[in-house]
């Protein structure tokens, strides 16, 4: 199911999350909604698999822009390129 969410990405859903949350932040956050909880930050979507793609997504781009210096639009870019990869 949750794959299927990956092409339904709202861009400004994870641009945010990547602006005011730290890695650890949306790691726990992820975590939460792997054991089906709410997670402790404020994550916009339809439904827990929009919010889970929200969350994987921003993860991803947040330690490519701060372990590899990559820029938010090219990490974003490789992210997109990463699923269509895996569905493809």
């Amino acid at each position: 199911m949750w794959l299927n969410k990956l092409t339904q990405m709202k861009i400004p859903a994870i641009k945010k999350l990547v602006e005011t949350y730290n890695l650890a932040q949306l790691q726990e956050a992820e975590a939460a909604l792997l054991e089906e909880q709410k997670p402790a930050i404020d994550v916009e979507g339809d439904d827990e698999g929009e919010q889970l793609t929200h969350i994987l997504a921003s993860i991803y781009i947040k330690d490519k822009m701060e372990h590899h210096g990559t820029a938010f639009n090219q990490a974003l870019r490789d992210f997109s390129q990463r699923v269509r990869n895996s569905i493809g």
